[in-house]
């Protein structure tokens, strides 16, 4: 394409965007929202029309929308809408570019380049956490969309190499890509902090997890070894504050907090607002997440941007992501795991390192690179494509 010639149009399929209070409001929705804005204050010399069936969201001024009269929240319908609709609507549109947020693209178009965001393999190395449908249908079209499509854009360079490893794609025909970090994750002066823990009447310290209350995240270890290091306390510790929508198989925890006895010290405050999100990093003594498996791991940086020491889960892209600025364990060593709880807790001094190398490493992550990043993905796209390119 001639871009000089004519102004390039990027067609966005946003499906997964969603503002509800639930966990679909989680994860590739907050990328969804987070790339979209960034891209529309860095202003590239594009169109931009995002494919959203979310009515509550606003765009940057910059871009157009499109709601499909679909009930596209439906699974079934958005999958059935996505290969049957959206091919004929990138036609009609004179759009030059497709670009899917989220693992799929429309396997009837072959007239313009195709972009693909993969953010994990969960579904394939822990099918068993997701319903069956489910890891089905990503697992194949997944890997048939990662094959049609022109380019890939991996959130992390683990989920690049896993992409590579399991589909069979040339390494030239996908890129990393990492997530940012909001400027709205920092440090906030400790007067206001206390004050908005006191309204919530949360304690003076707690340790908290955020992320959807699913079986990937693997809060039954942290859960476990809450109640392994509680056994052993001679005092009695700080709650344990797991935040988070409920996803599939929540029941589990709920259960397993009862078996422990430890319905008083172990709290389920359900979906945070995003507005809320800083406070709670901020009030939090510390921060942990378990994740087996993670294709980025958001929550982890929005921690270490808020100045809250982290321990995290030594597996996948999370070790990638927290580097040196914060404490790596096993997933599933329960022991370890209670001990790390233990001595932070106790060793002031070490949080207060963690917490200088945190927000250091967030320092390296922002929204603004990863929209310039995927920006670049679009041009080269752009400037090379002969109906067959990929780059």
């Amino acid at each position: 394409m001639n871009r000089k010639a004519e102004r390039p149009h990027i067609l966005v399929n946003a499906l997964l965007l969603d503002t509800s209070a639930t966990y679909r409001g989680a994860g590739i929705s907050q990328y969804s929202q987070a790339l979209l804005d960034a891209i529309g204050r860095i202003r590239p010399e594009m169109d931009v029309t995002v494919v959203t069936g979310d009515k509550q969201w606003s765009p940057p001024t910059s871009m157009h929308v499109y709601r499909p009269h679909w009930p596209v929240r439906h699974p079934v319908a958005r999958i059935a809408w996505e290969q049957g609709r959206l091919p004929f609507l990138l036609r009609t549109s004179g759009a030059h570019l497709y670009h899917g947020l989220a693992f799929i693209v429309p396997l009837a178009t072959r007239h313009i380049p195709l972009v693909v965001t993969v953010h994990d393999l969960s579904f394939v190395h822990f099918p068993e956490t997701l319903p069956p449908a489910k890891a089905l249908y990503l697992k194949w079209l997944t890997r048939t969309s990662v094959r049609r499509a022109h380019h890939v854009i991996a959130v992390s360079e683990s989920t690049r190499r896993d992409v590579i490893a399991w589909s069979g794609i040339p390494a030239r025909k996908i890129s990393t890509v990492p997530n940012g970090v909001s400027p709205r994750f920092h440090p906030l002066p400790p007067d206001e902090v206390r004050a908005w823990r006191e309204e919530k009447g949360l304690p003076a310290r707690f340790i908290l997890y955020v992320g959807t209350l699913q079986p990937r995240k693997n809060v039954d270890t942290l859960i476990r070894a809450y109640a392994r290091w509680r056994g052993r306390a001679r005092t009695s510790p700080p709650p344990l504050i797991l935040a988070g929508a409920k996803g599939w198989y929540y029941e589990d925890l709920f259960r397993l907090t009862a078996s422990l006895g430890l319905e008083e010290a172990v709290h389920f405050p359900g979906y945070i607002p995003p507005e809320e999100l800083p406070y709670w990093y901020n009030a939090a003594t510390l921060f942990a997440y378990p994740s087996l498996f993670e294709g980025f791991g958001l929550p982890v940086l929005e921690a270490m941007a808020c100045g809250t020491p982290v321990v995290a889960a030594a597996t996948s892209a999370l070790p990638e992501v927290v580097g040196d600025g914060g404490l790596l364990l096993p997933p599933k060593d329960v022991d370890a795991w209670a001990q790390a709880l233990a001595s932070l807790l106790s060793d002031p001094a070490r949080r207060d390192e963690l917490r200088g190398r945190g927000l250091q490493r967030a320092k390296r992550f922002s929204w603004e690179r990863t929209a310039r990043e995927t920006v670049a993905v679009y041009h080269r796209l752009l400037d090379g494509y002969d109906g067959r390119s990929t780059v």
